[in-house]
């Protein structure tokens, strides 16, 4: 009985303390996965940003994209906020929030960039016609405007009737 005593002991004392050893790498392993979550936030808030800048550098209209990248940024700095007091759960949950509108916001860029360059496209094809169109109907219309006042000036010419003048001097 003597050996069992000290078994159970050590036994009911590895049962209390074995939830604080688990509680402490539950910790550690949350506060890694927000840290994580919150470098893959950061990644993701510069990824869209400079996809909406491409995008404006199309020529598309991003005033909307950068309103929903700031609310993005706004989730990022509450993550880090949540980060440095502790709050590891909240942290990753604006952390992933983030992550959520800046692809959403990335995707969108996507688009708008796409939509602003084949825009342009187009406009440079119809200027390029309205061109071609604008140039011939300026000769064509030259050439019309010098064959009327060609003909004008001859028949005025050949109805003159031409004067004697004599030089009494």
């Amino acid at each position: 009985m003597s050996v069992l005593k000290p078994f159970a002991i050590l036994l009911t004392l590895l049962v209390f303390v074995s939830p604080v050893f688990a509680f402490g790498d539950s910790a550690l392993s949350s506060e890694n996965v927000a840290a994580s979550a919150i470098s893959m936030a950061e990644e993701s808030v510069v990824s869209a940003y400079q996809t909406v800048l491409e995008a404006e550098a199309a020529g598309a209209n991003v005033s909307d994209l950068l309103a929903r990248l700031n609310v993005a940024v706004e989730d990022l700095a509450q993550a880090h906020i949540s980060y440095r007091l502790g709050d590891f759960d909240g942290a990753g949950r604006f952390a992933s929030l983030c992550i959520d509108v800046g692809e959403a916001v990335k995707i969108e860029a996507y688009k708008l960039r796409d939509l602003a360059v084949e825009g342009g496209r187009q406009r440079f094809w119809w200027t390029m016609v309205g061109s071609i169109i604008g140039v011939g109907a300026v000769v064509c219309g030259s050439f019309l405007g010098w064959r009327v006042f060609q003909r004008r000036y001859f028949q005025r010419v050949f109805g003159m009737k031409p004067e004697v003048v004599s030089d009494e001097s």
